[in-house]
């Protein structure tokens, strides 16, 4: 769909603590299939901690910055997320990694009961209020319930019953789904797949993205188009 802007909102680089990178790579490669320009976006904030990936165990003392780590992911190509808006955008997809869930939203440590980055609430907030379609993959749709819930949108992680209470909780409705499928909410404009919330592989992960990037921008051509 080209002439589409899609932001893509990142957490940092690494699922353990940032953004899962290949959930990351899939979506802006399907963005680029789609025809659309990505524009990358993270927090300028440190990290909520920093993991040692091939241990999978926490660095005590150590710090890494956010939008930094996510310019990894990026190629350099990243601005702060204080300056993306939804007048700008066309479209906005988050991939998850727990960093969805503890850099941009607080939502890993306190469920229901957590903040979401201010910066990134109101990208939100003002992409719903714009009628703009908002993609959200594995656990970011976490953030999305937490910022949008008065809305009461219907989204996805897959089926971690746990999970879905807790994103219940925030004032959304979940509805379990594949790993290499989607949910539509038409009415808020939001599309969620699983992705790597399930242990699944590489290909049926890669399905379920392409396909929620794909109805993601596809809501959005309509709009544009007008």
């Amino acid at each position: 769909m080209p002439g589409l802007r899609v932001g893509v909102l990142l957490a940092g680089c690494g699922f353990k603590d940032g953004a899962e990178i290949r959930e990351s790579v899939l979506a802006l490669l399907a963005i680029d299939r789609e025809g659309a320009e990505a524009l990358c976006f993270a927090p300028d904030v440190d990290q909520a901690m920093v993991v040692d990936h091939l241990r999978g165990k926490p660095v005590p003392g150590e710090k890494r910055n956010v939008l930094v780590e996510a310019a990894r992911i990026a190629r350099g190509q990243i601005r702060d997320v204080k300056d993306a808006h939804a007048k700008d955008l066309d479209a906005l997809v988050m991939p998850g990694g727990f960093g969805a869930a503890m850099n941009l939203s607080s939502f890993a440590t306190k469920g229901e009961h957590g903040e979401v980055h201010p910066e990134v609430a109101r990208l939100l907030k003002e992409m719903h209020a714009a009628k703009k379609p908002i993609g959200a993959i594995c656990i970011a749709p976490a953030v999305v319930a937490k910022a949008l819930g008065h809305a009461h949108p219907r989204l996805t992680i897959g089926d971690d019953a746990g999970t879905a209470a807790r994103i219940e909780a925030c004032g959304a409705v979940h509805e379990n789904c594949p790993v290499d499928s989607f949910v539509v909410d038409a009415k808020n404009r939001i599309v969620s797949t699983p992705a790597y919330m399930y242990g699944a592989r590489l290909k049926d992960i890669a399905t379920g993205i392409e396909r929620c990037v794909h109805e993601t921008l596809a809501m959005a051509a309509p709009a544009r188009a007008s």
